[in-house]
């Protein structure tokens, strides 16, 4: 730390200095997510694959009390969870998911996702042998159905 770079115990000064910092990661970081999310929903629902994707999952998202388009949601979420939320909002804005379908991806979404980014930046930084990966990742999808399934029930 440099002589002109002062640092404050003030609590008012702490919190600003947090809140700027949270401004900037929403902003830079979630936002574009979110946006490159809806962008997507978008574009699935204009060009028909949303309609072919719900008939091909219906079956499959039915077990979980989900129509077959939820299955968007957790792709989306496996690039990245504010990707998943943000698909998650724009099919509950249409009416295809409802407030309770939301909440039983809720956990999917957090428990998968961004696995796609965590791969190199955590698996490959920390020297993970890649045979490992697989299973790593199909964990975190198991944990997710489980958990889908567990909040069904209880609400």
């Amino acid at each position: 730390m440099n002589s002109t770079t002062r640092v404050s115990n003030n609590p008012f000064d702490i919190f600003v200095v947090g809140a700027r910092k949270g401004f900037n990661i929403a902003i830079n970081n979630l936002m574009p997510n979110v946006v490159m999310a809806y962008v997507i929903a978008e574009m699935l629902n204009l060009l028909g694959v949303m309609h072919i994707l719900g008939t091909v999952f219906a079956p499959l998202m039915g077990l979980l009390g989900l129509p077959g388009e939820a299955i968007t949601v957790l792709l989306t979420s496996w690039l990245s969870s504010s990707a998943g939320t943000g698909v998650a909002m724009s099919l509950l804005a249409k009416g295809t998911l409802s407030a309770s379908q939301i909440t039983i991806l809720a956990p999917a979404i957090f428990l998968m996702g961004s696995q796609l980014q965590y791969m190199g930046r955590l698996l490959g930084v920390a020297d993970v042998p890649k045979k490992y990966w697989p299973l790593l990742m199909l964990t975190s999808i198991i944990n997710s159905i489980i958990s889908m399934i567990i909040v069904r029930v209880f609400s």
